[in-house]
């Protein structure tokens, strides 16, 4: 009697697919969400050093513009994680789109340092929520055996757009007294591409699957199929589910301890420890880079123009990350961006002229820029879909504590000794989070945990 084989599961089918043309729509349509992000933390890079010359502002009240920010995306990070495994994946990311679009063209209004503290918070809301629910959806559909390459494709639209930043920065906040307010107007373009996402993007079908919308799911899958050249046979939406699929009850507070659980306890652990590291360095680092240069005796534009060349030197560290991760794994590629981060962070904390400002700065970008693609890349494949979106949330949430900390540090470590003891400090986190990539599992080429 010939042996009959169990019809394949729809996320079997969907991870069996080629990279296909609805493959790439979610990709950039994500892609660009994510660039319009980058663009607006960058920019805020560019105005607290205008503001610090325009309005006088103090080092602690710019400390407080830029962490107000990260507070707003620690909580953030949080909620869109948790809502993105109740509601949905795209609806959450449409959200967080809307509301950090519209409260940066509202903070291009801001009067005071208080006002413009309150609207960065509402921004960091939206900001926070939208990068670990980006990188759930694209995991979700991407195929297991090039998902790491994709993630860190998806990654590098953060380059994109924190150039973008960098050129308005350079061509516009120097530009007039108000260019700042002409800047931040320019960020709110991801409240009109949040309709785009929510009209364009395809719901994530392990979500469906879990939520019991079986039909939509089974059209979705179809979609990518035919995308592929498949044709499905029929579909019986009256036959049993099969374990993964049907509504999952679990609530938020047992999401939140799955998190801990005896299985998945050491990979959180690690990961926190990885996301909080590179979170203050990066941000302490990336953030206040114009304002070192400048405090450091460049000009305005000069500063600037330095920031611009520095901030370019990240794509090809996400092409270097997106090529190795796939070679390497996941584990191995973060651990050695993150060393290499190490290296150049130090070599910033030593330099004297010009060049070599540029050229520590440079490998900062790429090394840093490959370990964050690396990062995203292997935080959703350590989750399973009931959670996925939460334990990136949560990741990232942990992280953007160390986004908060960073900002306010850095005037009191540049008081202590410059920037030498500065990027020493931000050195010796690198390493920190390079350890802790040791301790994270290797899932290259594994299909997601349903």
């Amino acid at each position: 009697m010939p042996e009959v084989r169990a019809r394949p599961s729809r996320s079997e089918r969907l991870d069996a697919l080629p990279f296909t043309r609805e493959h790439r729509r979610v990709l950039v349509g994500s892609g660009l969400g994510w660039a319009l992000d980058a663009m607006d933390v960058g920019l805020i890079s560019f105005v607290l050093a205008q503001l610090a010359v325009q309005w006088q502002v103090s080092d602690v009240e710019l400390s407080w513009i830029a962490s107000a920010g990260f507070v707003g995306m620690a909580i953030g990070a949080v909620l869109g994680g948790l809502l993105a495994d109740r509601i949905g994946r795209r609806q959450v990311f449409a959200l967080t789109l809307l509301v950090y679009g519209l409260a940066t063209g509202a903070s291009a209004l801001s009067e005071t340092v208080a006002v413009l503290i309150a609207w960065r918070f509402i921004v960091g809301l939206g900001l926070g929520g939208e990068l670990p629910v980006a990188s759930t959806l694209v995991s979700e559909f991407a195929p297991p055996r090039i998902r790491g390459r994709i993630i860190v494709i998806l990654e590098s639209f953060w380059a994109i757009g924190w150039t973008v930043s960098a050129v308005i920065g350079y061509l516009v906040v120097p530009s007039s007294a108000d260019g700042w307010r002409w800047a931040l107007a320019v960020g709110a373009v991801p409240a009109v591409y949040a309709v785009v996402v929510r009209l364009r993007l395809p719901e994530s079908v392990r979500f469906l699957e879990s939520r019991g919308r079986l039909s939509e799911a089974e059209s979705t899958v179809r979609r990518f199929e035919k995308s592929a050249g498949i044709t499905a046979g029929p579909y019986d939406s009256a036959r049993p589910a099969k374990t993964g699929e049907g509504p999952n009850k679990t609530g938020s507070r047992t999401r939140v301890t799955a998190l801990w659980s005896r299985g998945l306890r050491r990979r959180t652990g690690a990961l926190w420890l990885v996301w909080f590291c590179v979170n203050f360095s990066y941000y302490g680092a990336f953030i206040w880079l114009p304002t070192i240069l400048v405090a450091s005796g460049y000009s305005l534009v000069r500063s600037f123009a330095y920031t611009l060349i520095i901030t370019v030197a990240q794509l090809p560290g996400y092409a270097a990350s997106a090529y190795l991760i796939e070679r390497w794994g996941r584990r191995r590629t973060l651990a050695v961006f993150l060393a290499g981060s190490a290296l150049a962070a130090a070599l910033f904390a030593v330099a004297g002229d010009a060049t070599q400002v540029i050229g520590a700065g440079m490998l900062l970008s790429f090394f840093n820029l490959g370990a964050w693609g690396a990062l995203y890349a292997v935080t959703p494949e350590l989750y399973p879909t009931r959670i996925r979106a939460t334990g990136a949330g949560w990741a990232a949430g942990v992280g953007r504590i160390a986004a908060i900390l960073a900002p306010l540090a850095v005037p009191m470590l540049r008081e202590m000794g410059g920037t030498a003891i500065l990027f020493t400090v931000f050195a010796m986190f690198f390493v920190v989070a390079a350890l802790g990539a040791l301790g994270l599992p290797e899932k290259r080429g594994e299909a997601l945990e349903d």
